[in-house]
């Protein structure tokens, strides 16, 4: 960035070296705080994944399969069209992985009371039990430090986040490519 702003940094902590920063403090928006978010995502990414292929070996799960638990656990049940999207997959995929997991008693198939074309997809009592068992430390390092954000500094870092994920989604598809090649 050829001109630098200022802004309003949130609450302290420190990574590495770095000095904490005072809550209130100002922060100028220079290309090393850009590449240190950007390089702060990246790490919770690899750490994310080496961390769910640590836990999968030890459980006899798939890393999807551990994705597909974890989000049924986080946002209740869905359609198969639901996680297919949330999961940046194809429906065809995400077929058999369900397949999988109901054979493997994790989940189940019920037909929607709403819409009997519908069918939900729901973590049995053992898909609950192993999606509680089989924790991913980053995901919940991350989200203990954006809930540690004042009400005011959350809203404003989901607002800005929204903005950037529907950026990166506009290129993505303007350069042909899905979500799940990211």
């Amino acid at each position: 960035m050829s001109a630098s702003r200022t802004i309003s940094s949130p609450r302290g902590g420190s990574r590495d070296a770095r000095p904490a920063r005072a809550a209130g403090a100002k922060v100028e928006i220079t290309k090393a705080a850009i590449d240190r978010i950007v390089e702060t995502a990246v790490y919770l990414q690899a750490e994310s994944r080496r961390l769910a292929k640590e836990q999968c070996a030890k459980h006899g799960i798939t890393a999807t399969q551990l994705n597909a638990l974890k989000l049924l656990e986080n946002v209740g049940d869905l359609s198969l069209s639901e996680l297919s999207r949330k999961m940046s997959a194809t429906n065809s995929s995400i077929t058999g992985i369900i397949d999988r997991m109901v054979a493997a008693g994790l989940v189940v198939r019920e037909q929607s009371a709403e819409d009997r074309r519908v069918w939900k997809i729901r973590l049995t009592a053992e898909g609950k039990a192993m999606a509680r068992k089989v924790d991913v430390a980053p995901w919940e390092i991350l989200r203990t430090a954006v809930f540690a954000l004042p009400p005011a500094e959350l809203e404003q870092l989901i607002s800005t986040l929204l903005k950037v994920a529907d950026h990166v989604e506009r290129v993505v598809a303007e350069r042909g490519g899905s979500k799940e090649n990211r």
